[in-house]
């Protein structure tokens, strides 16, 4: 989860200012989170009050987006999500934006089995996001990240998605090139998963997805938290991201990392 918050605060400053290259300053002052670590935190914490039970993760998803959404309304939300996160009794819209992939991280930790990480992908994201294509792209990232944890191999990762999700069929100095501002799931996430393949490490990935420009903070949430699973996160970095964060969402994600360490 704090991979996702990594690449959320490291992109922030260039959602509307792409930067094509890998040369920046890691954590700039200028850095903040967003949406993408607000509504990941969310979701870690429904996770957590299920306890284990998820017959009502559905329900607590609901209650933790809309609480921190309230808490943090200038995160920078979607008009579509905005209005959801408003409304006392919540509908989905049939959302395919990115959004259902940035926040979808905490799933793979708390799955028992690759049934299970689809399983509760489809609970946390049909609240807002029911489009085959919002259900589709938060489901592939879970499941790339489950890879990750479990010590699957890039190619095998690589093999997995592409047969039953996108094609990762890219070019990276087309993509630095071409690649445009996106916020839906299909042109985001395989993307996304694509700056991960070809890194050498967490660093490198998150690097690799500024430099490809587009939604960079949804986008680098979604390779960082690929890339925490399959590297883990260097030395210091933790600190570093809660430098970003407050005390209400520092707590959550120390609450999150004991669980998941045990």
């Amino acid at each position: 989860m704090l991979g996702a918050i990594i690449g959320d605060i490291v992109g922030s400053v260039y959602e509307f200012n792409n930067h094509r290259t890998k040369d920046f300053i890691f954590f700039s002052p200028n850095c903040f989170f967003t949406d993408d670590s607000v509504m990941t935190i969310a979701v870690a914490q429904a996770l957590m009050d299920c306890n284990g039970d998820y017959n009502k993760l559905e329900q607590y998803a609901v209650k933790e987006m809309q609480y921190f959404g309230r808490k943090y309304p200038n995160a920078g939300y979607g008009a579509g999500f905005m209005g959801w996160l408003g409304e006392d009794d919540p509908k989905p819209y049939n959302s395919f934006g990115n959004g259902a992939a940035m926040r979808i991280s905490p799933v793979a930790y708390f799955a028992k089995t690759e049934q299970q990480v689809k399983e509760l992908s489809y609970l946390v994201t049909k609240i807002s996001h029911n489009h085959p294509e919002g259900l589709k792209g938060a489901e592939c990232t879970a499941m790339a990240i489950w890879l990750a944890l479990h010590k699957s191999s890039k190619e095998e990762i690589k093999e997995y998605i592409e047969k039953n999700y996108y094609s990762l069929d890219f070019d990276y100095e087309n993509l630095k090139n071409t690649y445009v501002f996106n916020e839906t799931c299909q042109n985001t996430v395989p993307q996304a998963i694509f700056c991960f393949l070809n890194s050498t490490g967490f660093e490198d990935a998150i690097r690799t997805g500024i430099s490809i420009g587009g939604d960079s903070d949804t986008l680098c949430a979604i390779v960082g938290a690929i890339a925490e699973a399959y590297y883990g996160l260097p030395e210091g970095f933790k600190d570093k991201a809660y430098y970003y964060l407050d005390k209400r969402l520092i707590k959550v994600c120390q609450k999150f990392e004991k669980l998941k360490n045990r």
